[in-house]
């Protein structure tokens, strides 16, 4: 016997269903993705200075556009690494050294490097710190330069001993990227017990230096009076004005005295 299907009727569309629970995490994805979109996208610009380079790594690879900057360059936050470079000149004040020098003084010596970043990729993928592998390799090279002088030399020659300095870590340093500008020696310090030494050397030569100065002055005195001895006795009354001059000499000075014959006997010029 033929019984007939069941067909839908058409209040069953009105009829809402429940939320399944794909549904829901969609619509929950797609509610974060609508809030967060304007932050994202705004995590996805980045102003770099005019003072410094990025150097953008995608999935660990340099980006073709490194270095980018200055201004506004476009990053990706989940895939890009961004590292800044800083092209401004460094100072590095390094520590003092004891040096030992060619006949063996040891001196502490002061100096300071001044440098400045000229290629920031070498900068980031060659060297890990490029601050401390610089101040490092200018500590080497200074010392190794020092120890070839003697101490004279090293306080004489400190301007040529900082320029071979300078171009010795240059060589090194290119390398890295990086470009020293200046090495300068600020100080050289001596021992305490080699201050005294050379302070009574250089004592000793000033106090014979004076008595050579001394006795050279004598001798030009001895000359200047044989000289005037020579005129006095050409011309005898000279002796008169000598006398009467050292006499007011005398009493300027101090208060005194002076008993002398009056009237004075001049010479006379025809008397021999």
């Amino acid at each position: 016997m033929y019984t007939p299907t069941k067909t839908k009727s058409f209040d069953d569309l009105t009829v809402i269903k429940k939320e399944t629970c794909v549904e829901k995490i969609f619509r929950i994805l797609a509610l974060v993705g609508i809030i967060l979109f304007p932050v994202v996208l705004i995590a996805c610009f980045r102003v770099v200075k005019q003072y410094k380079r990025a150097v953008i790594l995608r999935f660990g690879r340099v980006r073709k556009d490194s270095p980018a900057g200055p201004g506004i360059i476009w990053t990706i936050p989940c895939t890009d690494d961004v590292a800044l470079i800083d092209l401004r000149t460094q100072s590095l004040n390094l520590p003092p050294q004891e040096i030992l020098t060619k006949d063996s003084v040891t001196v502490s010596v002061d100096a300071v490097v001044y440098f400045h970043v000229a290629n920031p990729l070498d900068c980031l993928l060659k060297v890990q710190y490029h601050t401390s592998a610089t101040e490092l390799l200018t500590i080497a090279m200074l010392r190794n330069i020092l120890g070839q002088y003697t101490l004279t030399d090293a306080l004489k020659n400190r301007e040529l001993i900082s320029l071979k300095t300078r171009l010795e870590v240059d060589k090194v340093a290119t390398q890295w990227g990086v470009e020293i500008e200046r090495v300068e020696i600020k100080n050289i310090l001596l021992p305490h017990e080699l201050q005294k030494a050379l302070a009574a050397e250089a004592e000793g030569t000033r106090l014979a230096r004076a008595k050579i100065i001394g006795a050279e002055g004598e001798i030009k005195a001895a000359e200047s009076l044989r000289e005037a001895s020579k005129v006095m006795m050409e011309n005898p009354k000279t002796m008169l004005l000598r006398y009467l001059q050292t006499l007011n000499f005398i009493a300027s000075q101090q208060r005194s005295s002076i008993i002398f014959p009056f009237p004075v006997d001049f010479p006379d010029e025809t008397a021999k």
